[in-house]
């Protein structure tokens, strides 16, 4: 199962847990272990997984750092917990002194929804003050997981990190920058822009109404392009919309049955709504049903050996049998409306991984 579905399975369970988790330690148990696993190293193995590792820091002894990941019996990096509730910013001082006695080029400062990465560019050994990379279980992003998988077991590399930790590092500095002018543009980017068309002194009142000018012309531009870029993109799933609706479904070879079988509005509207649900994972083009006397089948690949669900529409009560231990092992359950067949996407994408 690659990184990015790991994750989403952890981020449900932070989502339906975090209410019950009422201390750091059940944070660590519930949340942080998970995660650590996710990457690929093993947290029944000592020499991977050390818990309450010793960090003794000059007069101070006993000092400990909730786990140091190994990797080839090297410690890689290290990382320090708090309770979901707590702020992940708000200790990173604490994890500043033990970075400093480790041999690691990496401290993880986490609140189990919310992990910081943190290293040394500015000075050797010492750890910088903010972090380079940051990614919020909660608020999963691709970009994020790509850069998140070069600190997995198999893909661990120290130079590649670091090599882009910088770029990290300055191009986040760069936007949070950035997010400011446009909420509220400065003096210097307002005269800068100003200065390239407008030849006259800028006064001070000009100077208000540029930078009033130049915050409305930034929000309109970038909701110009995020506007543009959502009209492409229901365009194209307009068309996959259309080709879909084209295809036509197999039919059984069996002419007597043929006249006998009624494909229903309702079968055709639950079929929708499963295939809205697989778009989450596969092309719906891969999504196809086939009506019989029996049921709607819903397959993947067209493939009658790979049901996805099936409805049961053709009585007054209604099913919809899902297959997540397998093709043989179909689980009916009574349906008192279509919208819930939303509530089965768990059993829907557990049966897409058995193939």
């Amino acid at each position: 199962m690659d990184l990015k579905i790991k994750l989403e399975q952890l981020q449900q369970k932070v989502v339906a847990l975090k209410d019950h988790i009422a201390t750091e330690e059940a944070t660590k148990n519930a949340f942080v272990m998970p995660f650590i696993q996710i990457l690929g190293y093993d947290i029944f193995n000592p020499t991977e997984v050390v818990p309450e590792h010793v960090c003794d820091i000059g007069t101070k002894k006993g000092e400990k750092v909730d786990y140091v990941i190994k990797n080839n019996d090297e410690p890689i990096f290290i990382i320090e917990c708090k309770h979901w509730k707590e702020n992940a910013d708000a200790h990173n001082s604490q994890l500043h002194r033990y970075y400093h006695v480790s041999k690691t080029r990496f401290g993880v400062l986490t609140n189990g929804i919310i992990y910081n990465f943190y290293t040394d560019l500015e000075k050797p050994n010492i750890m910088d003050e903010k972090p380079f990379f940051t990614i919020n279980i909660e608020d999963l992003k691709d970009s994020s997981i790509k850069i998140l998988e070069s600190f997995t077991k198999k893909d661990y590399n120290l130079e590649n990190i670091l090599d882009s930790a910088e770029a990290l590092k300055y191009i986040k500095a760069i936007r949070k920058e950035f997010e400011k002018e446009i909420e509220t543009p400065s003096d210097e980017i307002v005269k800068l822009l100003v200065s390239r068309f407008f030849d006259k002194p800028i006064t001070a009142s000009r100077l208000v109404s540029f930078k009033e000018y130049t915050k409305k012309a930034l929000t309109t531009s970038i909701n110009e392009s995020i506007s543009f870029r959502l009209k492409s993109a229901l365009s194209i799933n307009e068309q996959i919309e259309k080709q879909d609706d084209e295809v036509k479904a197999p039919q059984p070879i069996d002419d007597n049955n043929d006249s006998k079988i009624v494909t229903t509005e309702e079968e055709l509207e639950g079929f929708q709504i499963v295939k809205a649900i697989m778009r989450e994972k596969i092309p719906s083009t891969r999504i196809v049903y086939r009506d019989t006397l029996s049921y709607f089948g819903i397959l993947l690949d067209d493939n009658n050996r790979k049901p996805l669900c099936r409805l049961h529409f053709n009585t007054a009560n209604k099913y919809i049998e899902t297959f997540p231990n397998g093709k043989d092992s179909g689980e009916k359950v009574l349906l008192n409306n279509l919208d819930e067949i939303y509530n089965f996407r768990e059993e829907l994408h557990k049966t897409l991984e058995n193939y």
